[in-house]
């Protein structure tokens, strides 16, 4: 028999900004609306090349917009070097400076929305559960949080790079379930990636609830959980 539900931890990127997609995919979207032609499986090291220096290389006061801002001077940096003969990913023309300056906007403004969408639904969830984050971040995961007007709702904010270690690696799990005096059985996780969200709870012994799309579902219902939300807010009733 399972027991009572005390504990909800959350990812960040793609669940708390977004409706279960990750940033990958986000940035993805948002150059192909700008007219870049490339497949998502070309963006995919594009998108890992200008992302890792982010580790530890961001200030830990730098905010969702000077992370956005930095990594999108990166993107358009390796789009330049791996793309060559798109006209799309020349640099140094004032073209690609306002599509990155369009990019990070748009970004930036749905992450916000969708921080507006979450922040009562966390709010009430807050009262009844004590809440926690643990991301794949840069360091900065705090300062985000803050500048989001999130992390008061929050008990606990663990950051990958300040604890040395990545989901799905349980100790990234347990930094969190410590610092909460939590339990594994008694903690439900919550994000949007089966491999590192789903797998890292399973692995660390607590309940999943999966964010995703609807279409995403869809696709990879024979290897979702059996607890799957499309926003933030349908968690109310699955925790009931």
């Amino acid at each position: 028999m399972k027991a009572p539900i005390e504990t909800l931890l959350f990812d960040f990127g793609g669940t708390l900004d977004a409706d279960g997609v990750a940033w990958k995919e986000r940035f993805h979207a948002l150059y192909r609306a700008e007219g870049l032609d490339i497949a998502a499986d070309a963006f995919t090291p594009v998108f890992f090349a200008a992302d890792t220096p982010l580790v530890g290389g961001l200030s830990p006061t730098a905010d969702l917009s000077g992370t956005v801002d930095a990594l999108t001077a990166n993107l358009e940096v390796e789009l330049a070097h791996r793309c060559k003969g798109n006209d799309a990913t020349k640099p140094a023309t004032e073209s690609n400076g306002g599509r990155r300056r369009r990019v990070a906007s748009r970004f930036l403004s749905d992450a916000a929305a969708a921080f507006e969408r979450n922040r009562p639904v966390l709010k009430t969830l807050s009262e009844q559960y004590q809440l926690g984050i643990v991301s794949n971040f840069y360091g900065n995961l705090e300062a985000v949080c803050h500048g989001a007007g999130l992390a008061s709702l929050f008990a606990v904010m663990v950051d990958s790079h300040r604890v040395g270690a990545e989901k799905p690696d349980p100790a990234i799990f347990r930094a969190a379930l410590g610092a909460l005096g939590a339990t594994p059985e008694t903690t439900v996780f919550v994000g949007d990636s089966l491999r590192r969200d789903r797998e890292g709870a399973r692995r660390t012994g607590m309940r999943f609830i999966w964010i995703a799309p609807q279409d995403v579902q869809a696709t990879e219902s024979k290897a979702g959980p059996e607890s799957a939300v499309t926003e933030l807010r349908d968690l109310m009733q699955i925790l009931r």
